[in-house]
This record gives structure tokens, sequence and C-alpha cells, in this order.
């Protein structure tokens, strides 16, 4: 950061100090706080009256997960779609099968690949079209696509199942492109506040994930008709879009929140300075896709035999689903209060490194089938459970942290632009983990 004077002012959300030039560097880890925040010097910034801007890019946090969340959480919505009333005896109903059986990875090659390259064309619209034209853009067309799925649920597709599943494919693309666009916009405009809203839209996006957790749990407890669960997961995320539009225009109403447009964003030196946490950011989300849900959602209960519907129906969404979303969430919003290690300290990617140790760990749980790997070395269901803990904890803090840290290392202009290449990371850390999970799953 380029300093133009002996001394100059910083300002948090509730105050304005002085730091002198030589001191800028030196606090870099201890004070992240008040090095990070890039408000216009000698300008104190408006009070965030009620905590409107904070919640705002919570619920923004929320919309930019929850309507996939709900998407892909209708599982026995699919499972009804494409599987076939009669015998699986002729060719179509095989190939109908098929469809059945690998729809997750249908689903995780059809929402990876297209956010990859939407985050990158993203990139490229920074300095071309309005953030505003983008979000809005991004969540008329989820919209869209929800009031479309919505309207297919009560249709009878047992005669057109591969046209079904084209439509549900080409769906999930769209969605998953819309929803990258429109998180990673909203990441980049989060840079131009202080750092507790970037952390707020990032706890809002574990909440989705929490709160599609628990609405599997109801469905699972009182629902009788896959059908009828199907049209509420997708009209929740169909009203939670509409919401966050309100909440959108309604943003720079508020005087906090309103804040200059960014100029042509040089991709080098974003790259440059956010190389570190970038890779911290990658293998965060290496090593947890890796193991959630690929890993994680085949593990037993050691008394499934009991018939018992919490050791066999309620295990995995409880144990799994409900559990590590509630620890991502409780993670991320402890960097609400504590933001250690600081974006320079080597203790950051220490701590990435350690959570390799997890990997075997929920290996050598009660993982079923197996075939290689016969030790099993954990004979308790409070293992598993633990180690989710652990795993949706760590993953929530630390990832949270080297996101939020990005747009604060740069300077003010290149604050939005830098949002959205953080937004690759994952993404790409995403793509690598489910793709190894495959192989995982192989040598287990």
């Amino acid at each position: 950061m380029a300093v133009g004077s002996e001394d100059t002012m910083y300002h948090t959300s509730n105050s304005t100090y002085r730091l002198a030039s030589g001191s800028i560097q030196a606090s870099q880890d201890t004070l992240p706080e008040k090095l990070l925040d890039h408000h216009t010097p000698g300008l104190p910034r408006p009070e965030d009256h009620f905590n409107g801007t904070y919640l705002i890019f919570f619920s923004l946090g929320i919309g930019s997960l929850l309507p996939w969340n709900f998407f892909i959480t209708a599982k026995e919505y699919w499972a009804f779609k494409f599987r076939n009333s009669s015998s699986l005896t002729s060719g179509k109903d095989l190939e109908d099968s098929d469809i059945l059986n690998y729809f997750e990875s249908y689903l995780a090659i059809a929402s990876t690949v297209p956010s990859l390259l939407c985050l990158m064309a993203n990139f490229l619209l920074v300095n071309r079209a309005p953030v505003h034209v983008r979000v809005l853009t991004s969540l008329t067309i989820m919209l869209a696509v929800f009031m479309v799925m919505i309207a297919l649920v009560k249709v009878d597709t047992s005669s057109w199942t591969r046209g079904f599943f084209t439509v549900t494919i080409v769906s999930v693309v769209i969605v998953s492109s819309s929803s990258t666009i429109f998180s990673s916009s909203i990441f980049g405009l989060t840079g131009f506040f202080p750092m507790r809203n970037s952390q707020a839209m990032i706890s809002g996006g574990a909440m989705g994930g929490a709160l599609s957790a628990v609405a599997l749990m109801v469905d699972l407890a009182v629902s009788r008709d896959v059908q009828e669960s199907a049209v509420a997961f997708f009209l929740i995320a169909a009203i939670f879009l509409g919401l966050c539009m309100g909440l959108y225009l309604l943003l720079p109403r508020l005087e906090y929140a309103r804040s200059q447009e960014s100029h042509t964003p040089p991709l080098r030196p974003i790259l440059k300075k956010t190389a570190g946490l970038g890779f911290c950011i990658i293998y965060i989300f290496f090593i947890s896709s890796l193991i959630f849900p690929a890993i994680s959602t085949n593990i037993e209960s050691l008394h499934k035999a009991s018939g018992s519907p919490w050791t066999t129906k309620f295990f995995v969404p409880l144990t799994v689903f409900l559990l590590y979303n509630f620890a991502d969430l409780c993670g991320r919003q402890i960097t609400a209060w504590i933001q250690v290690p600081g974006p320079k300290s080597k203790v950051l990617p220490g701590l990435v490194f350690l959570r390799t140790c997890l990997v075997p760990l929920f290996m050598l749980c009660n993982y079923q089938p197996r075939t290689h790997l016969t030790t099993m070395l954990f004979q308790s269901d409070v293992y598993p459970m633990l180690f989710t803990c652990l795993l949706g904890l760590s993953h929530g803090y630390l990832s949270t942290l080297a996101l939020i840290y990005g747009p604060k290392i740069v300077p003010r202009e290149l604050a939005e632009a830098t949002g959205v290449v953080m937004s690759f990371y994952p993404i790409a850390g995403l793509a690598l983990g489910t793709s190894c999970s495959a192989v995982l799953e192989h040598l287990i």
C-alpha cells in the first residue's frame, strides 16, 4: 500500500486512529482490522445503524448458497424422477438406472466446471458491467430457473427421463454459473467495507448450508410426498432469491454502504499479492471436499443393525450434513471477533497443512463398503462426529480468514477485482477435491 505522508489516518467501523508510516508494515499481522480497512483517509465512515449493512451482507451470503443447497438437498425427489416405475429390463431402463446411480457425480461436474469459467468471465466484467447489473441479472436468472423447476415437479417425466435429465443438468449449469457471478460480485463489493462485512457474507453462506441441513432433517421426519417436499424446497429458494433482490436494492440507500466504483483491474499484481492466501484457500477446500461429502456420507453407525431411525435414516443427515454445516458456521462466525493468525503469518499455512491429518482419521472410521483398507481403528460413533466437527470448524475459520484478508491487503481501487479473484480459489479447491475423492473412495 502506498503511503503519501508520514502519518496516515485509518478507520474501523467504530473509530478513527493514526499510524506512523513506519509502523504500518509491522502491524500487518497483529492489527489486521486497523490495517485492512481502506476507507477514504481523513473521512470517518458513517455509523452502520442497527448493523443494517452487516445484516444485508449476511442475508446475501445466505442467498448465495441456500438456493443451490436446496437444489441438491432434494435427493429423494431426484431419485423419484429418475427411477423408472417398471423393472429394469430394457436398455432404456438401464440407461435411466445409470442416471440415478451417478446423478451426484453429474451434478458435481455440471456445477464445478461452469463455475470456474464464470469466475474468469466475472473478472473481465468488473470494469465492463456495473456490479448492480451482474448481481440483479444473476438473481433474476436463478429465480427464473427455480420457477421452471417448480412447474416441472408435478409433470410426469417417466416417458422422457433422458430429456428431463438434460433439462436438469442445464438448470444446474445455469444456477451454478449465476450463483458464482452473484456471490463473487457481492464478495468483491465487500472489499470496499470493513472486514466484518466480508465475514458477514461468508458466514451467511454457512448459514445457508445449515438451514438446508435442518430442512432435510425436517423433511425426513414429517414428509410423506417427495413432490410436495421438492415444491417446498424450490419455493423457499425462489422466495429467498426475491428477498435478496430487495435487500440488494436497499443497500445503496444506506449512507454507510455508499461506495465508489472500481477502475480497470490489473490481474498480475492481484495474483502476486494474494498468491499465499490463495494457496491456503485452495488447500483448505481441497481437503474439505476430499472428505465431505464423498467419504463422510459413507460412514455408517456401528449400531445400524439395531434398526433405530437414529442409526439408520437420520445418522448421516444428523452427524454429517447438520453437524458439519453447524461447525462450519461457528468457525466462520468466530472470525467476527478473532482474526489470528494474520495474513503474513507462517502459522496460517501451517494450520492449513495440519488439516491433512483428518483424511486418514475419516478413512479409519466405519466407512462402508471397504475393499482394500480392512483396518477400522475407531470403534465408536463418537469419533466420526468429533472429526466432522473438527473438519467443519477448521474449514469455516481458516477459509474465512484467508478470504477476508485478500481484498484488504491490496489498494482500495483493486478491492472489488481482488474479491472476484479470491472467489476463484475455493472453486479451484472444490474441483480438485471432488475429482480426487473418487480416487480415494476406490482406495478404501
